[in-house]
């Protein structure tokens, strides 16, 4: 696996110092080695401070930058002795080939000493380990009104590998002893161990869908929307959309993006939602310019997806507070728009997968203070919990829904995402 090591150096190098996604960069990993490739690069993100800790302990002096891929081989390399099955010395032997290979024989020779001497101290270092907060201080900015306590929380969920979640049209019961999955109060089945989703039950058949169970509280708190004009205003990849339209809504989708639109279109032909209306158009441009109507707008907004990192562990090192600060202006310019295309009594629920308070509590309770047309309409916990009870308060005080990685932790946590519902009363 030489080969691949270094690719996943490289892989990682690009992440980090490029600050692009690793959806972007897969491409360039055979089939074959993808599922090792991604476990050995996600892990690696979700441990990447402790890694960093780990490395400056065992190497007093800074690799020089010309070597630096011999520094992220040398990080790979201690994920897989501390946190991966692979033989030890398997992992020793090719990471100091691969420094030897890239850069020089002595930083080949310090790689074999030091992946050594941490393989001996294997017990100690995970035990230290426990004690490192896992998200980069780059990061904690974004967690602005968080108490010390919940920090230290939503640093331990990192170390969670997301199960897979599904959404199905009906016959939940049914469906749960199929992909022998657990039941969850909304309704989304999760699914342990998933193999390829083309390869589940009936995937084809366009039953069902993959949706975080986060991701579907938004739609689930509008409550009743059969034959109400609908319109989703960012709506691929049509994950909500298709929560619309399952719910016999009368749905308009739309997004800026012609490519995620592409990728719209495909996944509703697939789960036979032909009736929804698709526009590849800016969703600004079509507030500023309709004369359309709504019963209802889901707002799911652009936003700095910080509340993904359990999935896409890469967002805490690449997501920054300016980050957060751009997405909130164009959150604040959708917001403002929306009077011009929602009926009076009509419904504006606003969501976001970001578990920045600026882009959520705070972006609400800015719009509300100038926009004394709209109202905010409490979303009860009765409202999202259609089978059992949930084991966390997803509920805030102003009757939000705010859910936190943490939540669900006896079945491996949850996205962290932000919803409000309003109505509009002039």
């Amino acid at each position: 696996m030489a080969d691949i090591r270094l690719q996943c150096a490289q892989i990682i190098q690009k992440i980090l110092e490029n600050k692009v996604f690793f959806g972007e960069l897969k491409d360039s990993i055979t089939e074959k080695d993808l599922p090792f490739a991604n476990m050995l690069i996600l892990t690696s993100l979700r441990y990447h401070n402790a890694l960093n800790a780990v490395l400056k302990k065992f190497v007093a002096k800074k690799i020089p930058h010309k070597h630096k891929i011999a520094e992220y081989l040398l990080k790979l390399a201690i994920c897989e002795i501390l946190f991966m099955d692979t033989a030890s010395y398997a992992v020793i032997n090719q990471t100091v080939q691969n420094i030897k290979q890239s850069c020089d024989k002595f930083l080949g020779g310090l790689a074999n000493a030091v992946l050594r001497k941490i393989m001996a101290q294997k017990a100690q270092i995970l035990e230290d380990i426990n004690n490192i907060l896992l998200i980069p201080e780059s990061f904690l900015p974004l967690l602005a009104g968080y108490s010390e306590q919940e920090i230290k929380q939503i640093s331990e969920s990192i170390k969670n590998i997301p199960p897979l979640d599904i959404t199905v049209k009906s016959n939940h019961a049914e469906w749960e002893k199929k992909f022998t999955a657990d039941l969850l109060p909304n309704g989304t089945l999760r699914i342990y161990n998933a193999s390829k989703v083309q390869t589940l039950p009936e995937y084809q058949s366009g039953q069902w869908w993959i949706q975080d169970v986060a991701a579907s509280l938004p739609v689930i708190s509008a409550g009743n929307i059969s034959n109400k004009k609908v319109i989703d205003l960012c709506a691929a990849p049509g994950g909500k959309t298709a929560q619309l339209a399952a719910n016999q809504a009368d749905v308009t989708a739309i997004d800026i993006s012609e490519n995620r639109v592409l990728t719209l279109n495909r996944n509703l032909r697939r789960l036979g939602f032909d009736k929804v209306k698709i526009l590849n158009i800016d969703a600004l441009e079509y507030m500023r310019n309709s004369s359309e109507l709504y019963d209802m707008i889901l707002l799911d907004a652009p936003c700095s997806a910080t509340g993904t990192f359990r999935r896409h562990p890469e967002v805490l090192h690449i997501k920054n507070i300016d980050d957060v600060k751009e997405q909130a202006n164009l959150q604040k310019q959708m917001l403002n728009l929306c009077c011009n295309i929602l009926k009076k009594g009509g419904i504006l629920v606003y969501s976001v997968c970001s578990i920045c308070k600026t882009e959520g509590e705070e972006q609400i309770a800015e719009f509300l203070q100038h926009h004394t047309e709209f109202k905010r309409v409490k979303i009860e916990i009765d409202d999202i919990s259609l089978f059992e009870k949930w084991e966390d308060n997803l509920i805030n005080k102003n009757g939000e829904i705010r859910t936190m990685p943490y939540y669900l932790k006896s079945k491996n946590g949850m996205d962290s995402f932000f919803v409000c519902k309003m109505q509009r009363i002039i």
